[in-house]
């Protein structure tokens, strides 16, 4: 029997997944999924102070559309004979989807490392959040001011002082001009306090010490900077983008066998930007090139990646939250405004359960207009109304 193996269980491997089951109907085809753990974890959601609210049972997603999981870690994978290696043991494939995802890049040589606390995982924001857990007025210090570190800082400002720490210049650097005037603000609302063309050079029990020499208080320093996409991607192909990620065509093909998707797969967005390793990419991609390794065995048509608009949502805490579309990033919903949209995406990027019919669906739905939006009661469109007033409020 053809076999497909898709390695990673986060958004890109879950709806890898599904879009395999999709493509294979009723066809003799079987589909595993290795990930060393039982659960999605929602990624996006783990600045969050109950980590474990953030994860989906695998088995409800991948029992009723049929596929396997092989609870493992990959090590190796053998392009020429057709086979991966996890926990030492071999498994054959007929196509691979690499769906890996990605890691936070920890420093190495810095003094007290161990120390250091991040969200980047599901246990990294269960030791953070038990280390805080019933503390008030406590002291952190926030490493990256970008996506995951905006949204840690605000967060943590909730109940206690928070720096915020920066190699760049300026507040959310890769986010550019669009919304940091609204970003500055709710920092400014929130108290958190900002130290940019710097880093922490060591962290101490209680401290931190910063490279312009200052020691500042520090109850716990997390670390947001720098995200790198899984090793196993230089098995697949010596030419990786800048990211580590994979090149691909427009049907997420890396090798006449092996598809890429998610974090792990730089994939072009247009004819100017690759696409973002972030979940509203990981979920199409992973639709995509999970549908399209089972229809390159089943000799059914390959499916293009086309994705819907290119939005940014960012939780900022109890200074709201902020809307953007386009690659400018234009505002288009800020404070409270801003907020319920992110809280409303972070509810839907949870994947249907325990339904074949309700989770192959979604599986075939790839492109959206504004990402996770549920239609509109209005126009039965996803989300036009909503962003409309949102637009004029902003505007």
């Amino acid at each position: 029997m053809a076999h497909v193996v898709i390695i990673g269980g986060g958004f890109a491997g879950v709806w890898s997944a599904a879009g395999a089951a999709l493509a294979r109907g009723a066809a003799d085809l079987r589909i595993t999924l290795i990930s060393p753990n039982e659960h999605l974890v929602l990624r996006p959601r783990l600045y969050e102070p109950e980590p474990d609210l953030a994860k989906v049972e695998l088995g409800r997603v991948l029992g009723p559309i049929g596929v396997e999981h092989l609870r493992a870690s990959v090590s190796t994978i053998d392009t020429g004979r057709r086979v991966v290696v996890a926990d030492g043991r071999e498994i054959g494939y007929d196509r691979l989807v690499l769906a890996a995802g990605s890691r936070l890049v920890r420093p190495e040589d810095l003094p007290g490392a161990e120390r250091l606390f991040d969200i980047d995982t599901l246990d990294g924001a269960r030791r953070l959040a038990d280390h805080l857990r019933d503390r008030e007025n406590y002291h952190a210090v926030v490493v990256g001011a970008g996506f995951v570190g905006l949204e840690a800082a605000t967060e943590l400002a909730a109940r206690g002082r928070v720096l915020l720490v920066d190699r760049s210049r300026v507040v959310g650097h890769q986010l550019g001009p669009g919304p940091r005037e609204e970003i500055e603000a709710a920092l400014d609302k929130l108290g958190v306090e900002r130290r940019l063309g710097t880093t922490v050079t060591e962290v101490g029990d209680g401290y931190a010490v910063l490279s312009d020499g200052t020691r500042v208080e520090a109850d716990a320093v997390v670390w947001a900077a720098g995200m790198r996409a899984s090793e196993l991607t230089r098995q697949i192909s010596a030419e990786l983008d800048h990211l580590g990620r994979v090149p691909v065509d427009r049907h997420l093909r890396a090798l006449p066998e092996v598809f890429a998707a998610g974090d792990t797969a730089a994939a072009a967005f247009d004819a100017e930007h690759t696409v973002m390793q972030a979940c509203q990419h990981a979920t199409p991609l992973g639709k995509v090139a999970g549908y399209n390794a089972a229809a390159d065995l089943l000799g059914v048509p390959l499916r293009d990646f086309t994705p819907g608009p290119y939005v940014t949502c960012l939780d900022l805490g109890e200074a709201g939250g902020i809307f953007t579309r386009g690659w400018d990033r234009r505002v288009l919903a800020s404070g409270a405004d801003g907020k319920e949209i992110k809280t409303r995406i972070n509810q839907a990027i949870h994947p249907p359960v325990d339904d074949a019919a309700k989770i192959l669906a979604a599986a075939d739905h790839v492109y959206l207009e504004l990402p996770f939006f549920p239609p509109d009661e209005e126009t039965g469109q996803p989300g036009r109304t909503a962003a409309r007033r949102s637009w004029r409020r902003a505007s």
